[in-house]
């Protein structure tokens, strides 16, 4: 068995490094973040043009047909520039709709969502912290075409820069997935301490969508969905815990303090060591569970659980940790420590927590 990236992907990976680094470095991200969309549209035809839209998305419908493992290359080095283009969501609207759609939407949808024409994004639950579809409280009313809805989604990821909305929904009927274009709908920023990751909100209220952009969301599918998210969340902790690393111990190497570099201190090359050993650790299980999702379906449920839920904690020490052995300096707006601090803080209840993860885990050990 080889337990290592193939040349295809480790070509990838040096592709989306490179591009990182050239076009959209950290001074570059600061510049997004400042116009008034945060959006730069140059950059997403760039990587529309490299295949990073369609990797996971089935020859037919226009994509490259890969899998998992290569889509977690591409977020874990995305995310270790903190780059602001909406891949993740965009990723997670085209399996949902591979995963729920009929062959006509899927033939409709996926085309134009692995070119980068319609941006898109995906929102299942509307309470961050509660993993369940009691967590649904946005309703649709059936119709002779369709379904009126009402309420209004919160934390939508990307909602603002998305073309097209797939959101869960609870109906008589059960629970479904509708697809709405954000004209359709009131989309309104929600700021969050993450600036990176633009959030909306949407109002719903009064809004109706034809029976032909609704998809049956099952539980299952719903279970399967945020077992997919954890996965490219946690991809994406990967590479911001790691530029974080990286960024301290090039700090720790530079700061002089009573003459001699403060990396050469004890409880610092402590606090680095262990730093290292927990990426490291939620490294290896991402990998383990995004190779699952392509290769052993049964080992899916638990992989995610191990990987996001060692990954929420972790990562949300080492953004302190990395901050607080910067000193002081850390904590300013102008130094970059600060923003991996704060992804670590937006990542942590993204599809499940550690008490999530940990809980299910043991439930799945029989506890």
């Amino acid at each position: 068995m080889d337990f290592g990236f193939s040349e295809e992907q480790n070509i990838l990976r040096d592709q989306v490094k490179r591009f990182v680094k050239e076009r959209c470095p950290m001074h570059r991200v600061r510049e997004i973040l400042s116009t008034d969309n945060r959006f730069d549209e140059e950059l997403w035809k760039e990587i529309s043009d490299l295949g990073w839209l369609a990797l996971i998305i089935p020859e037919k419908y226009g994509g490259l047909d890969l899998g998992w493992v290569d889509l977690t290359v591409v977020l874990e080095e995305t995310a270790s520039g903190l780059c602001p283009l909406p891949i993740t969501s965009q990723s997670l609207a085209a399996t949902a709709i591979l995963l729920c759609g009929d062959e006509q939407q899927k033939a409709k949808w996926l085309p134009e969502i692995a070119e980068g024409k319609a941006i898109s994004t995906l929102a299942l639950y509307d309470d961050p912290n509660w993993i369940s579809s009691d967590a649904i409280f946005c309703q649709a009313t059936k119709t002779a075409n369709g379904f009126n809805l009402e309420g209004s989604k919160p934390f939508v990821n990307g909602a603002t820069l998305s073309n097209w909305l797939f959101l869960a929904i609870k109906s008589d009927e059960g629970l479904i997935l509708a697809k709405l274009e954000k004209d359709q709908c009131d989309v309104q920023f929600e700021p969050t301490m993450d600036e990176t990751k633009i959030m909306g909100r949407a109002d719903l209220n009064g809004l109706s969508v034809d029976q032909s952009d609704c998809m049956i969301l099952s539980e299952e599918d719903l279970s399967t969905l945020t077992n997919y998210g954890a996965v490219a969340v946690t991809a994406e902790m990967v590479g911001a815990a790691q530029s974080l690393l990286d960024l301290t111990s090039n700090y720790t190497k530079e700061r002089i303090q009573f003459g001699k570099p403060i990396g050469q201190y004890q409880g610092v090359k402590h606090r680095l060591a262990e730093m290292f050993v927990d990426i490291e650790s939620f490294r290896s299980l991402c990998y383990f569970a995004a190779w699952a999702v392509d290769d052993s379906p049964h080992d899916v449920m638990r992989a995610v659980s191990l990987a996001k839920g060692y990954a929420s904690d972790a990562f949300a020490q080492i953004g302190i940790d990395g901050v607080g052995l910067h000193g002081a300096i850390g904590f300013t707006a102008e130094y970059d420590a600060q923003l991996y601090l704060k992804r670590s803080k937006w990542a942590r209840p993204m599809y499940g927590d550690s008490n999530f993860h940990l809980d299910r885990l043991a439930s799945l050990g029989g506890l």
